[in-house]
């Protein structure tokens, strides 16, 4: 089914079941560092306007909450080429309402390794976490 807002074209989306899973669907800011040790992957869907107002999470990915599902659900047009069925974020919002929210529809989709902070980015300031910078970014930023 196609929908014509105004000049936008909106097509309706299959409805998502989710398959039961014993995936955890939370993880806690505590745990932060460990789990991106771990491998998974920070993604911040705040929007640019939080991030600029908030300050960024040093070494996530920046992917507002609206482009999170197609970004990271594998075999979209759209998708990242290392959004697979196996692929492991960690996704931080405002207060983790939002990231649980698409963490669900993640894991309901099939990528069982998608998993949201519990209080999102207050949480991770609350613990002085800022995220993680890697050698390269560190070499990037010490050559300027």
């Amino acid at each position: 089914m196609t929908a014509v807002l105004g000049t936008s074209v909106v097509t309706a989306l299959e409805p998502t079941v989710a398959p039961s899973t014993d995936a955890p669907l939370s993880a806690q800011a505590a745990d932060y560092t460990r789990l991106i040790a771990s491998g998974l992957t920070p993604v911040d869907v705040r929007s640019q306007r939080k991030r600029q107002l908030d300050g960024v999470l040093s070494g996530a990915l920046a992917i507002d909450a609206i482009d999170v599902l197609t970004r990271l659900t594998p075999g979209h047009a759209d998708s990242l080429r290392s959004a697979t069925p196996g692929a492991r974020w960690l996704l931080i919002s405002d207060d983790g309402h939002e990231a649980e929210w698409l963490a669900w529809h993640l894991q309901a989709r099939g990528v069982t390794g998608a998993v949201f902070v519990v209080g999102g980015f207050r949480a991770l300031r609350r613990a002085r976490v800022a995220g993680r910078i890697s050698e390269q970014e560190l070499a990037s930023i010490s050559a300027h």
